[in-house]
Formats: C-alpha cells, structure tokens, sequence
C-alpha cells in the first residue's frame, strides 16, 4: 500500500504568518516581555513544528526590537528629567 506523499499532505495544518499575529506598536512593555518569554519556554520545549517555530522566532525578534525600543525610550525620558546627564541610581538616595 503506497504512501500519500502529494504537497498537501506534507504541509503543516497549522501555519502561522507574520500578518496573522497582532500588531505589537500598541503593547505595552511589560505585555510584550511577557509574550516574548512565552515564546522563548515554547520554543525551549523544542515541541513546535519547524513552521511554528520559524514564526515564533520571527515574532520574538519584533517583541525583542519592541521592547529595547521601549527601553531606548525610557532612557531618553529620564535623560530629559536629568537634565540631559544619565547618572547611576543610588538606591540610598544621595546623588
């Protein structure tokens, strides 16, 4: 009895497109930390199909680029309250 090897049975069910997945402009930092490391446990597991993981990895590069982003932000922020000198925080409050 012969195999069905046509495309169609060879292509995952399940393909994810970088369109398909919400737009991440709107998130905020912490929801994006949070689904960034969702991934990272998921594609640790190493159960995601070779597809799955490919848009994973891509999803998780644009979380990553958003949160850094975030970040660079933030920076700038206190910059601009520190009158433009980033100083290390002393937890004790001198400065």
């Amino acid at each position: 009895m012969a195999k069905n090897t046509s495309a169609s049975a060879r292509e995952p069910q399940d393909t994810h497109d970088a369109n398909d997945l919400p737009d991440i402009t709107g998130l905020k930092f912490e929801a994006a930390l949070a689904e960034l490391e969702q991934l990272v446990r998921s594609m640790e597991d190493g159960r995601l199909p070779l597809e799955e993981s490919i848009a994973a990895y891509r999803r998780g590069s644009t979380l990553l680029n958003h949160c850094q982003h975030l970040l660079q932000d933030a920076e700038h922020k206190i910059q601009v309250l520190e009158n433009g000198a980033l100083r290390d925080f002393d937890a004790r409050g001198e400065a």
